[in-house]
């Protein structure tokens, strides 16, 4: 897959949270897949199908639809699709059964949410919003707070996130955030709150702290533009997490776009650990939507 240096710097900088099935037939990881782990069967499994996000209280479709795909500076493919062909893909997937949505501030999705679910008909207590913040300080993200739920025509969020936490000081460095994001909690703003990771300390550290209810979580196969080159101890944390009783939600599973001709393969790896409760994948047409369905029912 062929990338300017500004895209190159948007992913690096872990700019891209959605996993994505644009491109099919790209470049594919060489390194060899993790073998399926044994004695856990996904059979049965829909990617419409309603699945609990460990203890956090919440619900989703075992599939949500990722709204970042090579998203910086609040723009992503979904964006540069065209605001009618972004809206009508959100609009696409809700009546196809898809009920998680993953937004993020970075993305700039919030706004094209709002118009789906007025256009579209979307019952705001019939499905799941996740969004993201960059917030590095109280004051900031108690105004983004308000600004998230003007821009998304809602009341809560169902989840909101730390975006892309970096390392494993995050505990400390954040707190400040997370103060006010459990006071949210409290007051009904958001219903859950936790982190995406992209390193392994802080990974490590999601996995055990109390704060966290929900972790978005890099997994594939490869150990293409994971937490860690190996495998199986990402895999370990994960699965530390989902027992902490932390919501577990699988992102990256096409590699952030590197491995796209072997998402089959992906999903089945990820599907069959028993530790990941919610994938979500960027898709930017009906045609994406069908793909993931298909091979999620095959997983």
């Amino acid at each position: 897959m062929s990338m300017n240096r500004r895209g190159f710097l948007g992913r690096s900088l872990g700019a891209v949270a959605a996993s994505t099935l644009v491109g099919l037939g790209t470049r594919v990881a060489t390194a060899a897949p993790a073998p399926l782990p044994t004695g856990v069967a996904s059979a049965g499994l829909k990617a419409t199908m309603t699945r609990k996000l460990g203890k956090s209280g919440i619900k989703s479709t075992l599939l949500a639809i990722g709204t970042g795909t090579n998203a910086w500076d609040f723009n992503s493919d979904q964006i540069r699709s065209g605001d009618d062909n972004f809206v009508r893909l959100l609009i696409t997937a809700h009546e196809k059964g898809i009920r998680f949505f993953d937004l993020a501030d970075m993305y700039g999705s919030h706004k094209y949410m709002a118009r789906a679910a007025k256009e579209g008909g979307i019952p705001r207590e019939k499905v799941t919003y996740l969004t993201k913040t960059v917030a590095k300080d109280a004051e900031t993200m108690r105004k983004d707070l308000d600004r998230f739920r003007k821009e998304a025509d809602t009341d809560y969020f169902d989840i909101l996130l730390l975006h892309c936490m970096t390392s494993a000081d995050w505990i400390e460095t954040m707190k400040p955030v997370m103060d006010v994001l459990s006071e949210a909690k409290e007051k009904g703003i958001i219903r859950s709150h936790g982190v995406s990771c992209h390193d392994f300390g802080a990974l490590k550290e999601a996995a055990k702290h109390p704060w966290v209810d929900i972790m978005l979580s890099r997994i594939n196969p490869w150990a293409v533009r994971m937490d860690s080159e190996n495998v199986q101890e990402v895999v370990d944390v994960l699965q530390q997490a989902h027992d902490n009783g932390k919501g577990m939600i699988g992102m990256k599973i096409a590699g952030g776009g590197e491995s796209t001709d072997k998402i089959p393969e992906s999903l089945k790896f990820v599907l069959n650990l028993g530790c990941i409760d919610a994938i979500t994948l960027g898709m930017l047409n009906n045609e994406q939507i069908d793909f993931a369905f298909e091979h999620i029912a095959a997983s």
